[in-house]
């Protein structure tokens, strides 16, 4: 298997991208990037910019930076650590030797300032890339390695402090090269065994053709000994590095831009979560299944699933009261638990059912899910009965690496939100119960529901990460369907756009930030809410608001919206006519809120005004 599928799986994607308009600033590795992505993806914009010591980067205007999805920075170990670093021994012999770390990382800082000028201009997605470590300790001494003048250790230390500067800065996520140089394999690309060791390239099979003839343009070096072809000196996989390379960079856009991103992981039980049948191979005075090895990697698995805010359920053909007793004989040592998963489906009954109610229960579509099987028969009947469900499950050796490696389960960065989504189903599920008990008139006169909603005015604001997550991945509640890049958001705050998010908390847990309202002028152009709270009027409240809001400081009479019918966005599409739209003029769809007509706000609902 090549390290790019391996690396960075395939398993789980849906949707064919076109391969990222990408900005490289870097060294010449870079360019050796471009050459290649340039003759990959023809139809792709692939630029670069020469970047060496602390280089000036070239003026652009917003609209060129526009032009590209995202910069990749290749900072060269090269001018970071210094040529100084080939002749240390007249370091270690001056009365002042170098502290190499505290070099690079002032280094680090003094290039960086420079290299991140167009993310500070226009917040274009970076990643930039780390350092490959050199594969063997060539210090002074076995005593020395790993000590604070072995480039080994100091690069490593620079890998770490490039992390932690990454984080200081909007929209920019490290690039780690070192994993995949790791996993391809160092001694099959890197050419530390050549050239110097801060020099951090690949190696060239065609290299040795410069010592033989016709090659050679000066005249013939005479050597005594002819040389081997450098490709059976050194067997070179620099090509797969280099598609594994432009494949983290795919995968990385993809997990930014929350493409086919996955909600919900749906795991059978029987030769899937454990080996073997837990009613017949679990039994007193028996030998049981073995549960080293995979089980063990599923189990914690579904802990960083559920660390990312990708919640995990069950659905089984089992008795749920023997499922729960007999839990711990099958899952020793007692790593995962029952009650971690948030919904359940245990039962006889047909799975396909079973995964619908789990995601009723948890307002997901299909499309949000992923199925965990052993059984072939099962997978292809819950995909014939839920389109666009996604099913894994044959060999439980792979199981693991798609479901924590995909780029359809990871995310740019963990909001609050996100952090508490287990928390919060559970309590919403509380709710529920209590609902069902009650009058819907009781019920939302007994939540005690707070609104909290503010303005935002640019992509500086510390609820937009939050806001531009929750855009990207709601689909049902989504009066347009349309999804924004960070290029997209600065064009519309500078054309006068403005953002209305909003939270909500009731009596039984805080929801944390769950709508996004557009508007410009006089028209609501996009009305974004979780499905956490719908059924509670809190998008009626939402729309008062607003409609009052730009009466007050627009000036507008008439207010306009529009719906835009997708295949998932049913559950908003009435969100005008219960506010007093009208359907106005002769295109479907479109709305209009008459001067002095206003949305009505539901008494069980509180509204304030924050900062965010």
């Amino acid at each position: 298997m090549d390290a790019a599928d391996f690396l960075f799986p395939r398993d789980l994607e849906v949707t064919p991208i076109q391969y990222p308009n990408i900005l490289f600033i870097g060294s010449c590795l870079s360019e050796a990037y471009v050459i290649r992505l340039r003759d990959l993806y023809k139809e792709s914009k692939i630029d670069y910019i020469l970047f060496n010591n602390a280089a000036e980067l070239p003026e652009k205007d917003d609209d060129e930076i526009g032009h590209f999805d995202l910069q990749y920075i290749q900072l060269p170990l090269r001018s970071v650590l210094t040529d100084a670093a080939l002749r240390q021994v007249d370091a270690e012999l001056s009365r002042s030797p170098v502290d190499w770390i505290a070099l690079g990382k002032a280094n680090i800082d003094r290039m960086l300032e420079n290299a991140i000028k167009y993310n500070l201009q226009t917040g274009i997605l970076t990643l930039l890339s780390n350092f490959v470590v050199p594969q063997r300790h060539i210090s002074a001494s076995l005593y020395d390695e790993n000590g604070d003048s072995d480039l080994c250790f100091v690069v490593s230390e620079l890998n770490k402090y490039l992390s932690e500067t990454a984080r200081c800065y909007a929209n920019m996520f490290v690039a780690d090269i070192e994993s995949i140089a790791a996993s391809v394999g160092k001694r099959y690309f890197l050419d530390d065994a050549i050239v110097f060791s801060t020099h951090g390239s690949v190696i060239y099979p065609d290299w040795s053709g410069h010592e033989h003839m016709p090659y050679w343009t000066a005249p013939d070096p005479g050597r005594i000994e002819p040389i081997p072809d450098l490709g059976t000196t050194y067997e070179n996989r620099t090509e797969e590095f280099f598609r594994t390379v432009f494949r983290q960079i795919e995968a990385m856009y993809r997990s930014f831009k929350q493409i086919d991103m996955v909600k919900v992981v749906i795991f059978d039980l029987d030769n899937t979560l454990w080996r073997g049948q837990l009613v017949e191979h679990y039994q007193p005075g028996e030998k049981w299944p073995y549960s080293d090895g995979w089980p063990l990697g599923l189990w914690e698995a579904v802990h960083h699933l559920r660390r990312r805010g990708i919640m995990t359920a069950i659905a089984s053909k089992n008795d749920q009261h023997l499922v729960e007793q007999k839990w711990d004989d099958a899952v020793q040592p007692p790593f995962v638990k029952f009650s971690d998963f948030v919904a359940a489906g245990i039962n006889w009954e047909p799975k396909a059912e079973n995964i619908r109610a789990i995601l009723q229960k948890l307002s997901l579509t299909p499309a949000s899910a992923v199925f965990v099987d052993d059984n072939p028969v099962e997978r292809e009947s819950v995909k014939a009965a839920l389109p666009g469900i996604r099913t894994i499950g044959s060999d439980p050796f792979v199981i693991r690496r798609i479901l924590l490696w995909s780029p359809e389960t990871q995310i740019a960065k963990r909001s609050s939100e996100s952090q508490r989504r287990e928390q919060m189903l559970r309590q919403q599920f509380a709710r529920e119960e209590e609902r069902a008990s009650m009058s819907r008139e009781d019920f939302l006169s007994g939540l005690g529901s707070t609104l909290s909603i503010w303005e935002v005015a640019d992509h500086g604001h510390r609820t937009f990460s939050r806001i531009f997550e929750l855009v990207n991945k709601t689909n049902q509640f989504n009066t347009t369907g349309i999804r924004w890049g960070l290029e997209d958001y600065r064009a519309y705050f500078e054309s006068g756009g403005t953002i209305h998010a909003f939270s909500v908390k009731d009596r039984f847990t805080e929801y944390g930030t769950v709508g996004v309202v557009f508007t410009r002028e006089s028209r609501i152009q996009q009305f974004v809410m979780s499905c956490r709270v719908l059924g509670m009027e809190i998008e009626t409240a939402v729309m008062a608001h607003i409609v009052a809001v730009l009466r007050r400081d627009r000036g507008a009479s008439t207010i306009e919206g529009q719906i835009v019918e997708t295949n998932s966005n049913t559950p908003c599409r009435d969100v005008f006519k219960r506010c007093q739209f009208v359907e106005a003029g002769s295109q479907r769809l479109h709305y209009a809120l008459a001067p002095g007509t206003a949305p009505r706000v539901s008494p069980h609902v509180r509204i304030e005004v924050t900062d965010g």
